[in-house]
């Protein structure tokens, strides 16, 4: 109907015949049938509110964002049925709002709303309403920080050169000449040659842990291509608990195995899963402190994927620590150098899996590896068709 129809009909309303009356309503019935229809066909999220914030319209896909039922949402506020607004003060408000909202349930999704208020023409100080649009922004985030990693990696790589020549070099010589001196301490008398040797071990020792560091750093930036052969994933799991077992029984930590029988092989570079085991295991029997450490260890298989879990009861990782898990040096041991777990989870996705860690302060930390069966192969263009006229 054209703009300013009904307050005409209205002003006229006694002058109209019932017949023409009922012409109309069942118009305005059918209008507002075909606007909730494309209402419910958008892929955003719809609501609109009433002046005091109340619910009186919500689209399927809002429903979908908020975990809504229609029939328990019309008529309440707006800030009762969806956490993160109880500060949105909606009452007399006429301007318009944007903001990032992140929600857990239903699903784990980050939002993102335009709130805007609904202008009444006869008073443009106090709206009608408002209307709020959400937008789904859960792929956009994950793209934005893979993108961020991406770029951390390449600055780190080109890092890494400089590190190579400037540290590597240096450290070779140092090492040389350092033998050079062994020879000649031997010459010395007994007297003075003890001293100087446990002083040349501890420099050795320094210059030692340096190229492993500087290792370490290499290996986490600079990509690699994995050797890949068919392996038996139990068989590798086993072998790391063998070079780890020394240490994980000196603390008196028990290690339940739970292995599928069943596994079928994995087509994966054996080396490189040793280290991403290695790594892992280290991180679970460190975290442990105290009697009666256990650690977990599952493996099994679905049809389109392996599924390695390693569990510990040990004091776990705070909240405000998950989210930088994986940056480089970021580490909550004394001694750690912060790049196992950014080693692990690059190994695992040159494989085309991804790796997943739940954890709770003093509950105990659980990782888990999704690792698909066949090998990610490029996807080539199709040949061109050479017209042989």
């Amino acid at each position: 109907m054209k703009s300013g129809f009904l307050e005409k009909l209205v002003s006229r309303l006694d002058k109209v015949e019932p017949g023409e009356i009922q012409n109309i309503v069942t118009r305005l019935i059918q209008e507002k049938g075909f606007l909730e229809h494309v209402f419910e066909a958008l892929h955003e999220g719809l609501i609109i509110l009433d002046p005091e914030g109340k619910i009186m319209f919500l689209n399927r896909a809002a429903c979908q964002f908020f975990g809504l039922d229609p029939a328990n949402a019309l008529g309440e506020t707006i800030s009762s049925k969806i956490r993160g607004l109880d500060n949105l003060s909606l009452t007399g408000s006429t301007q318009s709002v944007s903001r990032d909202i992140e929600v857990f349930y239903p699903e784990h999704r980050r939002l993102n709303f335009y709130l805007t208020p609904i202008d009444d023409p006869k008073n443009f100080e106090l709206p009608l309403g408002h209307v709020m649009l959400i937008r789904d922004t859960t792929s956009t985030h994950a793209e934005t920080q893979e993108n961020i990693e991406s770029e951390r990696l390449n600055a780190l790589t080109l890092l890494a050169a400089g590190v190579a020549h400037e540290i590597g070099n240096p450290l070779n010589s140092l090492d040389i000449h350092l033998q050079l001196i062994e020879r000649k301490i031997r010459k010395l008398p007994p007297s003075y040659r003890q001293s100087l040797t446990e002083n040349m071990q501890t420099a050795r020792q320094e210059i030692q842990r340096l190229d492993t560091i500087l290792k370490q750093f290499l290996h986490a930036v600079r990509p690699t291509t994995p050797r890949r052969e068919p392996q038996n994933l139990n068989a590798i799991l086993r072998q790391t608990l063998s070079l780890l077992e020394p240490e994980i029984s000196s603390r008196n930590i028990e290690v339940n195995l739970d292995l599928s029988e069943t596994l079928p092989s994995a087509v994966i570079d054996p080396d490189q899963f040793q280290q991403v085991f290695y790594n892992l295991l280290r991180n679970a029997y460190q975290a442990i402190s105290g009697d009666e450490g256990l650690i977990e260890i599952k493996t099994r298989s679905t049809e389109t994927d392996f599924l390695i879990s390693i569990s510990d009861n040990g004091i776990g990782i705070p909240p405000e620590q998950m989210g930088s898990l994986f940056e480089p040096y970021r580490t909550t041991k004394s001694a750690g150098t912060g790049l196992g777990l950014l080693i692990v989870r690059r190994i695992i996705r040159e494989h085309g899996g991804e790796i997943e860690i739940h954890s709770n302060p003093n509950e105990g930390t659980s990782i888990l590896i999704h690792l698909p069966h066949t090998a990610p192969s490029p996807r080539l263009l199709p040949a061109p068709v050479i017209d042989a006229d």
